[in-house]
């Protein structure tokens, strides 16, 4: 059975074997991307606050879940980049820490070797989230030189340059609902904890629920009354980390896990039961918090691409809008 299988809702999906959880559903995670959209700062790029790419984000984020049941190689693949297994102590199931996140992949995977784990077992969102980051960041790189250029040039070259920013502007949207899936994915606690689906097979004084209560809650309970309006209403101000991408990303994932056990708490309350305004005020509440951290990366991006390079032979972004470099060749591909 696949790490967190569960039935999904029967009105959005049928059925007939457990697969991996579509985290947040549908809702949540079309949700999270148009908040986070409508809420970028004026500063960056006007294509990106049009009410159409709001709606295509909040589509796209859901797309690293709609391509699960391709086949077992890319499945296997790709669903462990949905969650981390974070224990109370900070460790990934008992093994090594989450902080501070190793360099690479390559790097993460050794360090899971010496406690008999791997990045299948423990996951790796930290990494799907730090590598859409780069990637994004990248992109907008090269956004601004096609955009810089095009306004300089003329005839062929204008034209080329043009379609250029086009296309780019179709990626980068394409590139947000890739990131905005997995930042939401670490806005729910049992994307970022060993207890992602019932307590499990850990000590449980406090007797919380061993019942798989993941799919309901970010599926049932979300549909049932968790708004935009609501979402949008608490989403708390930008926040710059003025800090790397990846003790950012820990920290988003480690207030994530903190919020575990207040979770196990709610439902043996009962607060996780459709309709119940305890949890659609919880899932609400993540589901800002998701969105608030993809507005601010997405705009840390944008600011981020003005010192990349890009092209080969590479060029400097800031060069280019200074008007000292012609990127033509580097972007179109001169070999």
């Amino acid at each position: 059975m696949a790490r967190y299988a569960f039935a999904a809702l029967a009105a959005v999906l049928t059925l007939t074997a457990p697969q991996a959880a579509l985290a947040w559903g549908n809702t949540g995670h079309r949700i999270a991307g148009i908040a986070a959209m409508q809420a970028l700062p004026r500063d960056l790029p006007a294509f990106l606050r049009r009410p159409a790419a709001a709606e295509d984000v909040g589509e796209l984020s859901r797309e690293q879940d709609r391509t699960k049941g391709s086949g077992k190689i890319h499945d296997h693949n790709r669903d462990a980049a949905h969650f981390v297994d974070i224990d109370e102590a900070g460790r990934l199931l008992g093994g090594p820490p989450l902080s501070p996140m190793p360099a690479t992949r390559a790097d993460y995977e050794t360090a899971l070797r010496a406690h008999n784990l791997d990045s299948w077992k423990a996951g790796y969102l930290q990494y799907s989230i730090v590598d859409g980051m780069q990637h994004l960041t990248k992109d907008f790189g090269y956004w601004r030189v096609a955009a810089a250029a095009e306004k300089r040039a003329r005839g062929q070259r204008k034209a080329w340059l043009a379609a250029d920013r086009k296309r780019r502007e179709a990626l980068i949207l394409q590139s947000i609902g890739h990131l905005s899936h997995f930042v939401a994915d670490g806005s729910q606690p049992m994307h970022a904890s060993v207890h992602y689906n019932g307590w499990g097979d850990y000590p449980n004084p406090k007797g919380y629920t061993t019942a798989k209560i993941h799919g309901p809650f970010e599926g049932e309970l979300v549909v049932s009354g968790v708004t935009l309006a609501a979402v949008k209403g608490r989403m708390t101000p930008m926040r710059a980390c003025n800090c790397p991408i990846e003790q950012r990303t820990i920290d988003y994932l480690m207030a994530s896990a903190a919020q575990i056990e207040p979770l196990y708490e709610l439902e043996k309350a009962g607060g996780l039961k459709p309709g119940d305004a305890r949890g659609l005020d919880f899932a609400t509440r993540r589901l800002a918090v998701g969105a608030s951290e993809l507005r601010d990366l997405v705009a840390e991006a944008w600011r981020a691409s003005a010192n990349v390079e890009v092209g080969w032979k590479p060029v400097k972004v800031s060069d280019v809008e200074a008007g000292r470099v012609d990127p033509y060749d580097a972007l179109r591909g001169a070999d």
